[in-house]
This record gives C-alpha cells, structure tokens and sequence, in this order.
C-alpha cells in the first residue's frame, strides 16, 4: 500500500524540482515575469501537503503495530447449544483479548466462514472496533448447518487496522441422536378403571447439555397423574427416572412424549405403549368358603368365611347379598376389612327372598392400594338351608299317669299285703 501511494508522488516531485531547477538558472531569471517566479512558491505549497498526507499512510504498518496485534488473541470460544442437531441455530461467540498492556489495537472487520457445511446468519462486523490494553472483546455470531452427523470446522477471522489478520478455526459438531425414553416397569396388565404406576426413564445420550426437559401422558380414553412433568435440564450422560399413573378406561395407547431444547432449537421424541386388557396376576382375590344356610321364621342367615388368595392387600372387603334378596337386619352386609395375602375372615349376611328362590348371588367388594373398588360374586344354593326353630318335645302326660297308675297299684298291693298279716 505505502509503495502505490508513494510512487507518483515521488515521480511528481522529480518533475517539480527539474522544473524548479530550469526555472533558477541566471540566464532565465530576468526573462521570466513575475507569476512565472512565484510558481516554485506554489509547487513548495502542494509538496508540503503531500507529504503530510503520505505520512499518515506510511505509518500504519509499522514493526511496532505489527507487534502488538501479535499479542492479540483468542481467549475464548462458546457455542449453544454445544452440539448441533441438522437445520438447528447455534449461537457462536468469540472472545478476543489485548495482551498488550499499554496499546489498544484496532480491528477493521470480523467475520466467520472458510466452511461450505456453515452458514452464518448474522452477518460480519465491518466497522471499526478499538479493544484497549489487556480488555476483552466479544464478537457473536449465529450460524446454522444442514450437515450430516460428523465434525466442521468453520474460520473466524479479523482483521487489524495496522497490522495483519488473525485467524481462529472452531470445531462445530453436528448430531442427530435424540434423547431416549425407557419403560423401566409397567404391570403385567391393565385393567379397565384400575390406576396403574409407569416408572420411566429420560436418558440424554448426547454430548451437551439440554434444557426445558418435559414429559407429556396422553392417551385416548387415559387419565394420567401427572399429564405433565417438568424435569429442566439434563446433562450429557445423565438419566432421570419418573413416575406418572394411569387409569385406563378402555383398551387404547399411552404415548410418553419428552419435549426438550437443544440451545434454542425445539426438539422431542414419542413413545406409544400399548394397553390391553387382562387378569392382573398379582391383584387381591377374595373369595368365600365354608359356607352354611340356616333359616329362621323365614329369615334366611348364611355364614362363612372369605379368603384373600391374592399377592395384594384387599382393604375395606365387604360382604352383601343381592337381588332377589331382600337385605334384614342384623347383618344387612357384613364388613370384615383389611385382608392379606393369604389371611382370611368370617362373616355372616341376613335376607328375605321370595317363594321359589333357590339361588342368591352374594357380592365380595373391596378396594385396591389405589382406592378402586373392585367386585366378585358367587351364587349359593338355598337348598340346603337348615331350620333353626327348636323341634317339638313330646307330652309327659302319657307317662305320667302311667307312672302314677304303677305307683297306686304298687302301694294298693302293699297295703294289702300289711293288712292281711296283721
């Protein structure tokens, strides 16, 4: 630069001084008029301007200038998010820090590119920016990518005013894996109305951080408890484990949706769990025996015992009979309670029921762990219903005369007999 600017000048001022010269000989001296003398005077003038603007231009770069823009640097880089998914944005931000301790540098112009894979969405800076003596300067720019799963290296350059640029390449990862969703334990079955727990788990398989972490439960026909769950931020490498409740009303599907940020991208992955119906292997099962029908001035009274032969606790286990029977005190339902696995419980339940009943269907309910009422029923026969009313004892009359006929005869006899020996 310093030698482009400066040449013509050179050349114009040789020009200037061989005329200069011409013009100062003795011989020509008297034959020049006045405005001819005075030109010199002029051509002094325009040179001394020159000269103050090639001074200027001369100076920027020097071997002090560029010594100091050595001591300028990169301290530091940032991206979010750290990892990039394909389309996302990311925000870059460079740190660029004067080492020098009594010299500010001036930087012309920043700017990110050298990478066909990045594309910067900010632009550059292209004004003049002054970073003082041991200060530090952020340059941000936001970039985005449509690459595959791999490892790009953009160029962050800038440029100083007296000196030359410096040059940065940054490592930009790009990858595609998303965050994983696990059932870690579900029953064997649903049943219709029955809530049951899902234990879950988040994992983050990635190599940066992710915030604003929600799991959603939704479902046609599903009550979830919570439909929502706000975990927040998730480390790479980390896993958090959630619990939500179910209650199907029919056979349909969960879907375990994870809403998630990566930076200021948004992003979520889905997981459809199936429900059908079934027997719930570890569920209470109350269930009668030792059964016995009596009957007393039309009353009929059964009695027996109840028997949890389930893995589970049936609490609140009640005892009534139903139509066509006709509920009497004293036991118009019988409550026995809490029933263990394996335990058992007597009860006994009191009704009327038409001519002609032979059957009566007795009904066990009782509540699971969750509050649910659940139901069984079993028929017991009539038939074999005993009476209670006390049997008819028979007269004595009979037999006592008879015995006081044998006591007579028997004193007559003795009294005969005493009065004949006398």
């Amino acid at each position: 630069m310093l030698r482009i600017v400066t040449a013509p000048i050179f050349r114009f001022c040789r020009n200037l001084n061989e005329k200069r010269a011409s013009v100062l000989r003795p011989e020509s001296r008297r034959a020049l008029p006045s405005a001819r003398i005075a030109r010199p005077g002029i051509s002094l003038l325009l040179l001394a301007v020159i000269a103050a603007l090639v001074v200027p231009v001369s100076a920027y770069t020097t071997d002090v200038s560029v010594r100091d823009a050595g001591k300028v640097y990169v301290s530091g880089v940032s991206l979010d998010p750290g990892t990039l998914f394909s389309s996302d944005q990311c925000t870059i931000t460079y740190s660029v820090t004067n080492g020098n301790a009594n010299q500010s540098v001036y930087v012309n112009h920043a700017l990110v590119g050298g990478s066909s894979d990045i594309q910067v969405l900010s632009g550059s800076y292209d004004t003049n920016a002054n970073i003082g003596p041991l200060q530090t300067r952020t340059f941000v720019f936001i970039i985005t990518t449509e690459a595959k799963d791999g490892s790009y290296f953009p160029t962050f350059s800038m440029s100083f005013r007296d000196a030359d640029s410096l040059y940065y390449r940054t490592q930009v990862k790009v990858d595609n894996t998303p965050l994983l969703v696990s059932v870690l334990d579900q029953p064997d079955t649903f049943t219709q109305e029955k809530k049951d727990v899902l234990n879950l788990q988040i994992a983050n398989p990635r190599q940066n951080t992710v915030k604003n972490v929600v799991l959603e439960v939704s479902g046609d026909g599903i009550t979830a408890t919570p439909s929502q769950k706000y975990i927040g931020t998730l480390g790479p490498g980390n896993a958090t484990n959630v619990s939500v409740s179910v209650t199907p009303g029919r056979e349909t599907a969960v879907s375990l949706t994870v809403k998630y940020d990566n930076g200021d991208n948004h992003h979520s992955v889905n997981t459809i769990l199936p429900v059908t119906f079934g027997t719930d292997k570890k569920k209470a099962a109350p269930q009668m025996s030792n059964i016995k029908v009596s009957i007393e001035d039309g009353i009929y009274h059964i009695t027996g015992d109840v028997t949890n032969a389930g893995l589970t606790t049936a609490n609140g286990v009640t005892v009534t009979s139903l139509s066509p029977a006709v509920p009497k005190d004293p036991y118009q339902s019988y409550v026995i309670g809490a029933l263990k696995a394996d335990d058992f419980g007597s009860f006994e339940v009191s009704f009327s029921t038409g001519e002609g009943t032979t059957t009566v269907p007795l009904r066990i309910s009782y509540k699971d762990t969750d509050g649910n009422i659940l139901t069984s029923r079993q028929d017991i026969s009539l038939n074999s219903a005993t009476s209670s009313e006390p049997a008819s004892q028979p007269s004595l009359l009979p037999i006592i005369g008879i015995i006081l006929v044998i006591a007579l005869a028997a004193g007559g006899y003795v009294y005969l007999k005493h009065k004949k020996n006398q």
